[in-house]
């Protein structure tokens, strides 16, 4: 199971054009505003379809969505490099955001799951997390390619790279494991777990059991697996506060899209760009690495993390990414926490569904972030924008400092 998630986490992430596809809008002739603009039709179209989503994970197959889910990014990279234009970009965008949502919740219900059935889910922050490490360490190789790949083929050798890397991303997916002995329903004998028992109480209790019989697809077992999940939200504020602290701390880093143009804006000459990156991706890989591990810190160091963020981006020299790598490894190590556990108070039956109300509510978050940052990019430098980022990530920590319930439950 390991070595399938990690091989797949790789090559999704192994993308050259992930460091400098923001170059390339602007090299195209695209103001920040126009290039938030592409930002926000990306997270539109993720935040429509994550529900749909999450329940066609939920009722059928989980591996074929991951399965497909690369090559709509695919296609999306294929229009960037052959036809590079607004219009071009925007297409582009639509199909990653729906490669994106058909991934969201359907790869964390499906390694939960086939662990749940191993008795190993205590694993699955490190696994999880390990896994994103992964991810990170792949884009890393991307940004280190991308420069000596830009320089001796341009954009096009750069999208062509990302397009085949897509489809051998498709191919590692079909080699996951998924032995659910039916979607939307527990495998013979599993018990339920007690997060889930203490999740679906009263009316939940009896919305769950009442739409067992409409299992199987079609429009009844839609119906029943959205009166499931609410039953969950309704009976459970911790679900709800789990839920809401995953969706602020990814929509938020979402802010790290424009990373390309804080470096550029620092001094760092265009060919330099990608190898900034690959600092920054370096402390997301930390963080990953070290997920599951002292996690009822998590309000000091996140707030720590904040101050390295805003350190680091009035920083007016490539130095200043040092800090930034810190603060996006610390984002990642709290959210990979986070996810842990939300996971570990969902319903197997529903899990695919309301991780993807959670990158619903992300969504929202990174919209914000987007609108936010196009804005302020009328009157404001990539730096000070950067730093005034660092609010939220106060903010969560604050309220991780006041809620006894954080995702250190337990260490």
């Amino acid at each position: 199971m390991a070595r399938r998630l990690y091989a797949f986490a790789f090559l999704d992430d192994l993308v050259l054009l992930y460091p400098v596809y923001a170059l390339l809008f602007a090299r195209t002739g695209l103001s920040a505003a126009q290039i938030s603009s592409l930002f926000v039709i990306w997270s539109v179209t993720s935040f429509a379809l994550e529900i749909p989503s999450g329940l066609w994970a939920d009722l059928f197959s989980r591996r074929r969505l991951l399965i497909a889910a690369p090559l709509l990014g695919g296609a999306g990279f294929a229009l960037w490099t052959f036809f590079p234009s607004y219009p071009a970009f925007a297409a582009g965008f639509l199909l990653w955001g729906a490669g994106t949502a058909l991934r969201s919740g359907a790869l964390q219900a499906l390694v939960y799951e086939e662990l749940a059935r191993a008795g190993a889910t205590s694993s699955y922050p490190r696994l999880i997390g390990r896994s994103e490490a992964v991810a990170t360490t792949a884009e890393m190789f991307a940004a280190g390619l991308a420069a000596p790949v830009l320089a001796a083929g341009g954009y096009l050798a750069v999208g062509v790279a990302s397009v085949v890397a897509t489809v051998l991303t498709s191919l590692a997916a079909a080699a996951l494991p998924e032995s659910r002995a039916r979607p939307g329903s527990r495998a013979r004998g599993e018990s339920r777990p007690r997060a889930e028992s203490q999740a679906l109480t009263g009316s939940a209790a009896r919305e769950e059991s009442s739409g067992r019989s409409e299992e199987g697809g079609g429009e009844e077992g839609f119906a029943a697996t959205v009166r499931a999940g609410l039953a969950g939200l309704r009976g459970s504020p911790t679900v709800r506060r789990a839920l809401l602290l995953v969706a602020a701390l990814m929509g938020v880093t979402a802010i790290d899209e424009y990373i390309p143009l804080l470096a550029e804006s620092t001094g760092a000459g265009t060919a330099a760009v990608p190898l900034l990156m690959l600092l920054v991706l370096a402390g997301n890989t930390a963080g990953g690495w070290l997920a599951g591990t002292g996690t009822r810190w998590a309000a000091p160091v996140l707030a720590v993390g904040a101050v390295c963020l805003a350190a680091g981006a009035l920083i007016p020299h490539p130095a200043g990414l040092v800090l930034i790598a810190a603060a996006f490894g610390v984002f990642q190590w709290t959210t990979a926490a986070a996810d842990a556990r939300l996971q570990a108070h969902l319903t197997d039956r529903t899990r695919a569904t309301m991780t993807s109300v959670s990158g619903l509510g992300a969504e929202v978050f990174a919209v914000l972030t987007f609108a936010a940052y196009a804005l302020g990019s009328t009157w404001s430098a990539p730096g000070p924008l950067f730093a005034l980022a660092a609010l939220p990530y106060l903010m969560i920590a604050l309220i991780l400092r006041r809620n006894p319930h954080h995702p250190g439950d337990g260490d």
